[in-house]
């Protein structure tokens, strides 16, 4: 079964920045799209950024647009979220996860995903 684990998580100043990264691994990562979601205490989790298997696709949350990148090394069995100008709002646990091939695109939903990590926290002070 394919494993995911998130790192890169931290407390940061508003306005700074974090690098989250996911180690894959299992068999289907270089063929899956690869999502981004955050969950902030008491509030449902929600979609943030995907990309294609291939790399050549992506999609962002429109309170994201402009601040944050969703990158994927295939070769290392790795997706990155480089999150810059991060605000007080975007403190939650971020999680990467995992669509499986026959989800092509850059899927959008929770429930398009198989696999998930365990989540790294991201706070941003003011």
């Amino acid at each position: 079964q394919v494993q995911l684990v998130e790192s890169g998580g931290g407390l940061v100043q508003a306005g700074g920045s974090l690098r989250l990264s996911c180690a894959a691994s299992g068999r289907t990562f270089s063929s899956s799209a690869m999502g981004w979601f955050r969950q902030a205490p008491g509030k449902e989790r929600e979609f943030v950024a995907v990309i294609s298997w291939t790399g050549g696709s992506t999609y962002y949350a429109d309170f994201v647009k402009g601040r944050f990148t969703i990158s994927r090394d295939n070769a290392k069995n790795t997706v990155f979220l480089q999150m810059n100008s991060l605000k007080p709002e975007d403190t939650a646990v971020y999680y990467c996860a995992e669509a499986p091939p026959v989800i092509g695109g850059t899927p959008k939903q929770l429930n398009e995903y198989d696999y998930w990590g365990q989540g790294t926290q991201v706070t941003v002070s003011s």
